[in-house]
């Protein structure tokens, strides 16, 4: 952290910093990370977002970050970009520059879980980065040990995927992509000794936040994106056990099955594993909400259904993340 904003003050205009200085004054601010503009404008353009008539926003380091209130809580919203990468980045800026108290993320997600629909809005009490993996060479199984494993650096504990278990033609006998241990991420919290690493795989959200959230069972939801195109029942707000995030867009429904059968996993995304990582290392409280576009793979031969709900996914996700904040006014 001092180093980062050390390199920070070197990089940003004195102008700017006092700015910071002058918005951290008037704080402490709710963090609203947001992946992209498509899921982040209809809360922006809304009037449960009412601008700062002193500065709307402020522009640092390639980010915008929108400050305002949303049900009389006091926000800084700020856009991340695709990926794990950005979202990580930009939440470390975010909390490194600005007086944040805690972290609400959203978005729209896909579903890995077949007992839920989309336009459903679900709130995981768990987020894993299932993208950090040890890929074991041809000829090697469960019962052998992993590269580099015994110098502590790699783990079996969360176990692996087989990909020979997926091929067609079931005579073969393996797949020289042999399997690919899921590993948990180094940490390295504020509270802790630097350098000396910690591990994470499920990173929980915040406690009070996620005992909060129940009160948004029973939001009214959007069901139809137009007057011919209706979802088959009223969508609903569901607390969930866990969901994933990595630098894949899931559109296979056997990875999608895999991942809930082995994981326990509803909302599949690319940004919110990073989101809580950063918040976890940085002893910041963090909540994600995640609206559910399309069933992950499909649930037919059809094209991919966000083409079609992701609007109304991110409206809802908006309407779930506004009654969330104004609990906790």
């Amino acid at each position: 952290m001092a180093i980062c904003i050390t390199t920070l003050d070197a990089a940003i205009p004195s102008s700017i910093r006092k700015t910071i200085d002058d918005v951290n004054n008037d704080g402490p601010y709710l963090g609203i990370v947001v992946p992209n503009a498509f899921e982040m404008n209809p809360l922006l353009n809304s009037s449960n977002f009412v601008a700062n008539s002193k500065l709307p926003y402020l522009d640092v380091q390639g980010r915008r970050f929108h400050l305002g209130n949303v049900k009389n809580q006091k926000v800084v919203m700020v856009m991340t970009g695709l990926s794990m990468l950005n979202s990580g980045l930009t939440t470390l800026l975010l909390l490194t520059l600005f007086e944040i108290k805690g972290i609400v993320h959203f978005g729209i997600a896909g579903n890995a879980n077949s007992n839920l629909q989309i336009g459903d809005v679900t709130i995981p009490q768990y987020w894993a980065h299932t993208g950090l993996w040890n890929w074991q060479r041809y000829g090697f199984g469960p019962q052998d040990e992993l590269a580099f494993e015994a110098f502590g650096d790699y783990t079996r504990q969360y176990g692996y995927l087989n990909f020979s278990d997926y091929d067609v033609d079931k005579k073969k006998s393996g797949s020289y992509l042999n399997s690919v241990w899921y590993q948990p991420e180094e940490v390295f919290p504020v509270s802790g000794t630097p350098e000396e690493r910690q591990h994470a795989f499920w990173v929980e959200v915040d406690q009070s936040y996620y005992k909060l959230s129940e009160k948004l069972e029973g939001t009214n939801l959007t069901r139809c994106v137009n007057a011919t195109t209706c979802l088959p029942r009223s969508p609903i707000v569901a607390r969930v056990d866990k969901g994933c995030s990595a630098n894949v867009f899931v559109d296979n429904a056997a990875y999608r099955q895999f991942l809930n059968t082995k994981f326990n996993i509803t909302p599949i995304d690319m940004e919110t594993a990073a989101v809580g990582l950063v918040s976890l290392q940085l002893g910041t409280p963090f909540i994600a909400i995640r609206s559910l576009s399309d069933l992950a793979g499909g649930g037919s031969a059809q094209s991919n259904e966000a083409a079609i709900y992701s609007s109304l996914a991110a409206d809802n996700a908006v309407t779930a993340v506004v009654n969330f904040i104004s609990l906790l006014s």
